[in-house]
């Protein structure tokens, strides 16, 4: 099958499940999976293979993900519901002022999603969001979009997440590098992020997150609770960041075959490092503040309650996924962008963007799109960001650029082949119209912006060597 064909079949089941979502009002997880099928059905794939991509699809997206949800569930409605995030968001708007809440919230969105994958530190920190919305008045994605753009950047610009990290091996580039530039890129591309979520696209949506939407305190009857410390709160949020940058560490030092990296490569596994702070919760936000155990078990199950429908949805979204790319679509696609002559770095960001709006999975198109362009860019070979291909040999970052570029471009547009946009969706409480407005802009501010700082890195260095 051509190319066109291809890219019009992918297309076609986008807007299929935007039309069945949005207008014919089918739920989100019935359309993504006839969606995902008549893709499949369409590129040629036969029945069988079809429904093996759907169960591959399924069973590999909600492996870790449904843990990481059902934990982070109960962990984020303990905070809220002992007052820890509202006592912590308080302080917050304290001392940086209510009109740069959000920026600081991007700066936290960007640091606790250095050591753990976004949808970890998502459900983590948005109730901090959620009480800073509570104590000015204002809708929460005021504080939750640029929360999530800090996590944005960080995801794709900065290792030891598992896009970049892996595209580095692949192009040979000095992981330190990265962390440098992408620490240098990624913080104004942060800002610019943030400045424009929190006061222009918070304006499109005003959210209402279901993990907030059923508090006992909200009810009479129930026995007062005592104020949590803040200090505790902190603790907790740090905790499974700690123990997983501590297992990052150790096996870098010892080596992955040493006794203690091994036990740390159980305590701070991302799972592990959540469920230790959510017991932290239940005896610290629960227990010793005076709340009987009924009411720390029903607290974690409200917590569950709409992670069911979460996890369904992302979980069909990992089908489609997943069927777009055992299709070929997404690989079709960017070999024929790998053959044009565009220069070097935009190139690589133009591919990965591609293959992200094709097949939804942000570190899938950083992979795929490193192995079409690894020939230009790995040392020894040449390469120039804005001429075409050079004859000098390129400068040790280049590949770090590189790099960078095309995290930026696997960063485009989530929309809904991407099981972390029903993720945000759900978790902010919007309707799929209103995630489009909010998330997926939010994502192509990152990939733009950071595209352009990435070009000026390029000329500094550039001008410097």
């Amino acid at each position: 099958m051509e190319t066109w064909q291809l890219a019009l079949i992918a297309v076609g089941g986008v807007a299929a499940v935007i039309l069945g979502v949005m207008w014919l009002r089918i739920h989100p997880f019935v359309s993504l999976l006839t969606a995902a099928i008549g893709v499949g059905l369409a590129a040629g794939m036969t029945p069988d293979t079809v429904l093996t991509s759907v169960q591959t699809g399924m069973g590999n997206t909600l492996g870790f993900v449904a843990i990481v949800v059902g934990l982070g569930s109960m962990f984020g409605m303990m905070l809220e519901e002992s007052g820890g995030a509202e006592r912590l968001a308080g302080k917050m708007v304290s001392f940086f002022g209510e009109a740069r809440t959000g920026m600081a919230l991007g700066l936290v969105g960007f640091l606790v999603c250095i050591p753990v994958f976004l949808d970890v530190a998502l459900v983590m920190v948005l109730p901090l969001a959620v009480a800073a919305a509570r104590r000015t008045g204002r809708n929460v994605t005021v504080y939750a979009l640029p929360m999530l753009s800090g996590m944005a950047v960080t995801h794709a610009f900065v290792p030891p997440t598992p896009g970049p990290t892996t595209v580095a091996q692949l192009l040979s580039a000095d992981l330190g590098w990265v962390i440098a530039l992408g620490i240098a890129t990624g913080l104004p591309t942060l800002i610019v992020t943030a400045l424009i979520s929190g006061s222009v696209l918070a304006k499109q949506a005003a959210g209402n997150p279901p993990l907030v939407a059923s508090r006992d305190s909200d009810h009479p009857g129930q026995a007062p609770l005592r104020e949590p410390s803040v200090a505790i709160v902190l603790l907790l949020l740090v905790l499974p960041i700690a123990l997983i940058v501590g297992e990052t560490i150790v096996r870098t030092v010892l080596g992955k075959e040493a006794v203690v990296a091994k036990y740390f490569a159980l305590v701070g596994n991302p799972i592990t490092a959540l469920l230790l702070a959510t017991f932290g919760t239940f005896y610290f936000l629960g227990i010793r503040l005076g709340m009987p155990a009924s009411r720390v078990q029903r607290v974690a199950e409200q917590g569950l309650a709409p992670a069911g429908v979460i996890l369904l949805v992302t979980g069909a979204g990992g089908v489609f996924k997943q069927v777009l790319i055992d299709s070929g679509i997404g690989s079709a696609v960017a070999s024929a962008l790998a053959d044009t002559a565009l220069p070097t770095l935009v190139m690589a960001w133009l591919v990965a963007a591609v293959i992200r709006l094709l097949q939804g999975s942000a570190t899938v198109a950083m992979i795929t799109a490193a192995g079409l362009v690894v020939e230009l860019i790995t040392p020894g070979a040449t390469g120039d960001a804005i001429g075409v291909a050079a004859t000098a040999t390129q400068p040790a970052w280049f590949p770090a650029l590189a790099v960078l570029a095309i995290a930026a471009g696997a960063s485009i547009a989530s929309h809904v082949n991407d099981s972390g946009f029903w993720m945000v969706g759900r978790f902010l409480g919007l309707t799929v119209g209103e995630t489009l407005r909010t998330w997926t802009i939010v994502e192509t501010i990152v990939s733009v912006a950071g595209l352009g700082f990435i070009l000026l890195a390029h000329l500094i260095l550039s001008t410097m060597t």
